[in-house]
């Protein structure tokens, strides 16, 4: 496996493919050989995972009508109890459902920050020059860019965690333009997996990458959404519902 995702990270790592304008219109095909790997990757990497709908033509294979986040959420509402890092477990989802994408619940080993992929792009490209840590880092097809980090969110003191409503519910989006930080009760699709028409989700840069510290990464990132926020009005900040 440590050779697969040698020749993977190889390629991704390629600044010129992040930022030379040409976004791929569709996702790159996985095996089942291949998705499942990635998956135990992310899994021995210490994401936790737990199954998630999956596209049904432009719909959601829930069986909610009007879905409003088809494809990017867990199935069961005990999720949370249910994201593991054992193989076997993940292994047997995978077989048995072949298309279902999976979630990695955050604030237990990790957290995610995420911010529009023109921002990621420009913060990552700056963050690789000065020679920072970056860690795993994903793409989604909707347009936004996964930074993966260590958890801030399980200090002694509860009155210090850190929720993920500080998010979803800024008091104003000029204090944070675009950026989300997906702690303590939250979840983000882990790669490889598929949106409705034909998008995906897939790594830049795997879950071989160590976890970083994410003050390391707060400022750049919040300087890149800034600009971004400046460039592209307000209109193109709203967040979709991430919580469970």
């Amino acid at each position: 496996m440590s050779a697969e995702f040698g020749r993977r990270s190889g390629t991704w790592d390629r600044i010129s493919k992040w930022f030379g304008g040409r976004r791929p219109k569709a996702p790159a095909e996985t095996s089942a050989d291949g998705r499942e790997a990635l998956l135990l990757a992310a899994a021995a990497a210490g994401l936790p995972l737990a199954q998630a709908a999956y596209p049904s033509g432009y719909r959601c294979s829930c069986d909610r009508v009007g879905c409003p986040t088809p494809a990017r959420h867990p199935v069961s509402f005990a999720w949370q109890t249910q994201s593991t890092t054992d193989r076997a477990q993940i292994e047997r989802w995978a077989r048995h459902q072949p298309k279902a994408n999976f979630i990695t619940a955050t604030g237990m080993v990790h957290d995610v920050l995420d911010v529009p992929l023109d921002a990621g792009r420009e913060a990552l490209e700056r963050l690789l020059a000065s020679g920072v840590e970056v860690g795993p880092v994903a793409e989604t097809g909707d347009g936004r860019m996964l930074f993966f980090t260590l958890t801030r969110g399980t200090p002694e003191d509860e009155d210090e965690w850190w929720p993920c409503e500080l998010d979803c519910h800024p008091e104003t989006m000029d204090e944070h333009p675009g950026f989300r930080w997906h702690c303590r009760g939250s979840y983000v699709l882990v790669p490889p997996a598929r949106l409705p028409g034909g998008l995906g989700v897939d790594w830049v840069r795997g879950p071989e990458h160590p976890l970083p510290d994410p003050l390391t990464l707060l400022e750049t990132l919040t300087d890149a959404c800034a600009r971004y926020a400046g460039e592209n009005g307000a209109d193109q900040l709203t967040a979709w519902p991430h919580r469970g």
